[in-house]
């Protein structure tokens, strides 16, 4: 056989026996892991569990509907994610599947939830396969990417989100929340000066949006609107529960699909360069001008990643923030809203405690916040019903042990965390119920194990925003609280639906009325 020939032939057994290991790979890991006890549901050959998670899902939403219209229980996991509950009442909280060329350990257990969440190692990192699908919308992010290139985005990014960094941004955040409430005031006044009806998710998007872009450009939302219009465009033309279900559940997204993501993803990087190139010649023209977030960051990538590469660190971290503090904030405060009207006591107290701590209660700064508990204690019990990340995911970059579990590498964790968040041994026999006097000790009293209360992850990667969320959470909720009374429209349709994060499917009508003062 001639050379080239020969040449070609290795080059094709090299090409099947590595296509062949992608699919064999997940079966050897399964049986480490079912060596230690770990069982699950039984795989078929090419697809894993993909189907049986499809078959389950069809049936999930035959019975309940593909809609709900009325309130109900807050427990909806066994809706959005009907495979690992069925799963989880057959095989306990821990257990294996796969999804074809993955092979996945779902955790729940609150010891090895705890043991995730103290550890500091960098060998457990952001599945590739996840991060893969969410690159036109993180780029190589801080939330996306793993190893040395995060723990130095960390280094960068952390600092600017501190608590004295964040307690130095309680003034614009009071501004744009002052903005909503004359905005709804006028709706009242347009609607007959008594009720008003309103849609409130765009109202608060706009508003997270505008302390994001003053926190982060020293721009009001106007010049970030399109920015934050395309990421949405992009995340909904991104979401997909199938992302759950591994390779195969999406495999390629259809051309026509395939070119918006990308048309969205190039637009997105030009807007944002814009504004960067504007402060930049902003800052070069005012030598005293303010140093913003986005400056602040800019001038850290310069001196740690070089002149060359920063242009692209701070477009993929802006990405980053905008996404997670822009949309994951507002989504919060909208679930604060809806819990808050389904419970018109706790709006008496919010309104009590800051008549009590603030004789003029348009005026919130950053030493009258600790005194806000009422409301802290709210925001903490909506974020442990209805956290907006779902799910910690991690994959084995190394060979890692957990507990008891030695995790091979290339094993991809999984933790529910809305189960964790509602498991009545852990929270009582009133943990699908709201009831924010549970946290009225603080976080550490709120249940037996208090490090599986986890709404912005856990351990290294713990979410470097949520001083920043928690902060503006509770300036919007006080000043809306102390201006209206607020309850849920006939209109509202309580369908929470996962589209990245968990948020109301119908977004949030209600009706608002002055408070008397």
């Amino acid at each position: 056989m001639k050379a080239p020939y020969l040449f070609l032939l290795l080059s094709a057994v090299i090409l099947v026996f590595k296509k062949v290991s992608v699919w064999v790979n997940p079966w050897r890991l399964r049986r480490r892991l079912e060596k230690q006890g770990i069982r699950g549901p039984r795989p078929c050959f090419l697809y894993g569990n993909v189907p049986e998670m499809q078959r389950i899902q069809a049936s999930s939403i035959k019975n309940t509907g593909a809609e709900n219209t009325g309130f109900v229980a807050h427990d909806y996991t066994s809706t959005l994610f009907p495979y690992f509950e069925q799963w989880r009442k057959q095989y306990g909280p821990i257990y294996t599947y796969s999804t074809g060329n993955k092979q996945h350990l779902y955790v729940n257990h609150p010891e090895l939830v705890k043991e995730m969440n103290q550890s500091m190692s960098l060998d457990l990192g952001k599945p590739s396969y996840v991060t893969k699908r969410l690159a036109p919308m993180l780029g190589n992010g801080i939330l996306r990417s793993n190893g040395h290139i995060w723990a130095q985005q960390r280094k960068i990014v952390a600092p600017e989100f501190f608590m004295d960094k964040v307690k130095g941004m309680v003034g614009l955040m009071s501004e744009s929340a002052k903005t909503l409430t004359s905005k709804w005031e006028g709706c009242i006044e347009s609607q007959g000066g008594i009720m008003a009806e309103i849609k409130a998710e765009e109202d608060l998007r706009s508003l997270s949006g505008d302390v994001i872009s003053k926190a982060c450009f020293g721009s009001s939302y106007l010049k970030g609107k399109d920015i934050f219009s395309k990421l949405r465009a992009l995340q909904k033309a991104i979401s997909n529960q199938s992302i759950l279900f591994g390779f195969h559940a999406f495999g390629l997204l259809p051309s026509v699909q395939q070119k918006k993501v990308k048309n969205l993803e190039k637009e997105i990087e030009v807007l944002i360069l814009e504004v960067v190139n504007e402060r930049e010649r902003e800052c070069m023209e005012t030598s005293s001008l303010e140093k913003d977030l986005l400056q602040l960051i800019l001038e850290g990538a310069i001196n740690d990643v070089g002149k060359d590469s920063s242009k692209k660190f701070i477009v993929d971290n802006c990405k980053n923030i905008y996404f997670a503090g822009h949309e994951s904030t507002a989504v919060a405060a909208s679930w604060c809203l809806i819990l808050l009207s389904l419970h018109p006591e706790w709006q008496a107290r919010i309104r009590k405690e800051i008549a009590q701590a603030c004789s003029d209660s348009e005026q919130i700064d950053a030493d009258l916040l600790p005194k806000l508990k009422t409301v802290t204690m709210v925001i903490q019990e909506v974020l442990r019903l209805y956290p907006p990340a779902a799910f910690v995911s991690r994959e084995a970059l190394q060979e890692t042990q957990i507990g008891h579990i030695v995790v091979p590498k290339g094993v991809c964790l999984w933790t529910l965390i809305p189960t964790l968040h509602r498991d009545p041994e852990i929270w009582g026999p009133d943990a699908n119920e709201f009831n924010p006097q549970r946290f009225a000790n603080g976080i550490l009293k709120a249940c037996k194990v208090p490090q599986v209360y986890i709404p912005f992850g856990l351990g290294p990667r713990l979410c470097l925003g949520r001083n920043f969320a928690m902060v503006q959470l509770k300036i919007v909720i006080s000043l809306i609280i102390s201006n209206f009374n607020i309850s849920l429209s006939p209109k509202y349709k309580h369908s929470p639906a996962y589209r990245m994060i968990v948020e109301p499917g119908h977004g949030v009508n209600l009706l608002i009325q002055r408070c008397s003062k």
